[in-house]
C-alpha cells in the first residue's frame, strides 16, 4: 500500500483570527447567512481573495493572453450575477465577500422563499429537498448562476412540495399590515368624574346617601353589634 496523502485545506484562515473587527465581521456574516462555522467564511475569503489577484495581474499584464482571460473571468463573474455586464477590472477588486455569500444556494434557496430562513434552507438543501434544473445539490456552498436561479425548486418527492406544510405557514407582515384597525371595536371611553376633569366639587344631591367603603375598623364595630 502507498502512503496515505494528506489532503490540502482549500482556504486559509486569516492571519489575525481574533482581531475585535474581524471577530464582529465574521459574527454578522454567520448569522445573516445562517453558516454552520467560520470555515465556510475563511472558504468564500480565500476564494474571493484568488479572484483579485488574478485581476490584478491581469491589471498588470496587457498581453493578447491576458485580455483573453481578462473577457473569461468578467464573464464568469457576469454569469454567477456577481458583476453586471460591462464591468472591468477594477469593479473585480471591489467585490466584497457577501456578495458571494448571498450567490450561495443556501442564500437563493431563501430568497426564492422555499425556507423560512437561511438554517432551513441549509437543512432543506443537505436532505435533499432542493434540486437545480431537476437534479439534487446536496452542496449549500455550491454558487448559483443567474441562468440557474428560475430552476432551483423543491424535488419531486419533497415533502415540502406541499404548500400547507407546518415548517412553511408564516404570517406575512404585508397580511398583519392589511387589517383595518377601524373595523376593530373601539374601547369604551370612561369619562373621569367632574371633580376629577375640572376640578370643581360635586355636590351630591339630598337625602341619597353615599356608601364609603368598609374599613377593617368598620368591619370589627359591626362583629362586636
Amino acid at each position: 500500500m502507498g502512503t496515505v496523502k494528506r489532503l490540502r485545506k482549500k482556504y486559509e484562515g486569516p492571519s489575525h483570527p481574533w482581531e475585535a473587527e474581524r471577530l464582529e465581521e465574521e459574527r454578522q456574516l454567520k448569522k445573516e447567512y445562517g453558516l454552520k462555522n467560520k470555515k465556510e467564511i475563511w472558504k468564500i475569503a480565500s476564494k474571493l481573495k484568488g479572484i483579485k489577484t488574478q485581476a490584478k495581474n491581469l491589471i498588470a499584464d496587457r498581453s493578447e493572453q491576458a485580455r483573453k482571460e481578462e473577457a473569461s473571468l468578467l464573464e464568469k463573474l457576469s454569469n454567477l450575477g456577481i458583476l453586471k455586464e460591462g464591468s472591468t477590472l477594477d469593479n473585480v477588486l471591489e467585490i466584497n465577500v457577501g456578495q458571494l455569500m448571498a450567490r450561495r444556494l443556501q442564500s437563493m434557496a431563501m430568497t426564492k422563499g422555499l425556507a423560512r430562513s437561511s438554517r432551513q434552507a441549509r437543512q432543506m438543501i443537505s436532505h435533499g429537498h432542493i434540486t437545480i434544473n431537476n437534479n439534487k445539490t446536496s452542496i449549500p456552498s455550491y454558487l448559483v448562476k443567474v441562468s440557474e436561479e428560475a430552476s432551483i425548486e423543491y424535488s419531486p418527492n419533497s415533502k415540502f412540495k406541499d404548500p400547507e406544510h407546518p415548517e412553511l405557514v408564516i404570517v406575512k407582515k404585508e397580511d398583519i399590515n392589511k387589517i383595518d384597525v377601524k373595523a376593530l371595536p373601539a374601547k369604551e371611553k370612561v369619562e373621569a368624574p367632574k371633580e376629577e376633569a375640572t376640578g370643581e366639587k360635586v355636590e351630591q344631591p339630598k337625602g341619597e346617601a353615599v356608601e364609603k367603603p368598609a374599613t377593617p375598623e368598620t368591619k370589627t364595630e359591626e362583629i362586636k353589634q
